[in-house]
């Protein structure tokens, strides 16, 4: 097996001393560039790869951002880290990512790794809570629609509003027996709770009763679906149901058209692929690419200016994408 090139390979190849090529992979000095060019032919023949953790060390800075995601087999999670590593590689970042499956040991894990790797920075949308490494790490640290500690910026968009919406949204059908399906509690996840106060805020305005159900095992597409026929069983007169995400509305659906029964749905997230799977489906959207930017902005700024000028708190709008007929 052929040896990995060192520095001192690409040296004696260019004819030029150690420091000069490392000057010209880490652009600083003086170079000019008949001697640039030489440097570069010869990374190119040995096919030469720098250690980036020496020349991290170099420029005391990795490049490297962590993401901590519950999965991103999940379409909203799939679409916002899709959307994050898009932007960081635009600006010459690379990313870690890592699904917790909503483990805190996982989750405990994967930030002590992170941390070992001397990350630059980490964008979080994990479900837990009470990890104390969050409370303990000095390193720039931006959440997405969750709370983490008191001291990091969380990027959310409008869950009330969107709560309102999606419960308003199903009255204006001339429906009145409605539901609302969330599928955490209120610890776990303050931006699902004000979904739900919002469709439970609208029903008390119009005097109409009112009933949540909480999905205790989100990734559990079996046990969603046992808990989806009992609520579907225990309502047989139901004319509505606002469901907290997408993939969850999907099920309902399905399980409504099976029963031939007459069930305005209305779910939460709109992400690319579920409206492209299922454009029938009344959803609210949320600006997951506008909230992957600014979260990327607001990490850069935190990395490369401190803390100053940030908020704690950014919300951004939804809207209502209506279903095809």
């Amino acid at each position: 097996m052929r040896e990995k090139a060192k520095l001192e390979d690409v040296a004696k190849l260019a004819g030029v001393s150690p420091t000069t090529v490392s000057r010209v992979l880490n652009n600083r000095g003086a170079i000019s560039n008949k001697t640039r060019q030489k440097v570069n032919a010869a990374i190119q023949e040995l096919n030469y790869h720098p250690n980036e953790i020496a020349r991290s060390l170099f420029i005391s800075k990795t490049n490297l951002i962590g993401l901590i995601f519950p999965t991103t087999a999940h379409p909203f999670y799939g679409e916002m880290v899709f959307h994050i590593e898009k932007i960081l590689s635009e600006k010459n970042y690379k990313v870690l990512i890592c699904n917790t499956m909503n483990q805190a040991q996982k989750e405990n894990s994967y930030l002590n790794m992170l941390l070992a790797n001397q990350v630059d920075g980490m964008i979080v949308g994990a479900h837990n809570i009470g990890v104390e490494i969050y409370q303990k790490a000095n390193l720039p640290i931006v959440a997405i629609d969750r709370k983490v500690s008191d001291t990091i910026t969380v990027v959310s968009s409008d869950n009330y509003a969107g709560g309102r919406l999606a419960t308003e949204e199903i009255l204006n059908q001339g429906r009145t027996k409605i539901i609302h399906i969330n599928s955490v509690r209120q610890e776990e996840a303050p931006s699902s709770y004000l979904r739900r106060q919002g469709y439970e805020d609208v029903m008390k305005e119009h005097g109409f009763p009112y009933k949540t159900y909480e999905l205790e095992l989100p990734f559990d597409t079996k046990g969603k679906k046992q808990i989806l026929s009992d609520i579907l069983n225990r309502h047989p007169d139901l004319e509505g149901m606002f469901v907290s995400d997408d993939l969850t509305a999907a099920l309902a659906l399905s399980m409504i058209r099976k029963q031939n029964k007459d069930i305005f749905v209305v779910g939460y997230d709109g992400t690319e692929a579920a409206t492209a799977c299922l454009p029938e489906l009344t959803t609210i959207v949320q600006p997951i690419k506008a909230m992957a930017q600014l979260a990327v902005d607001l990490l850069l700024k935190e990395i490369n200016s401190g803390f100053k000028d940030i908020q704690k708190n950014y919300i951004l709008p939804v809207t209502v994408r209506r279903g095809e007929k």
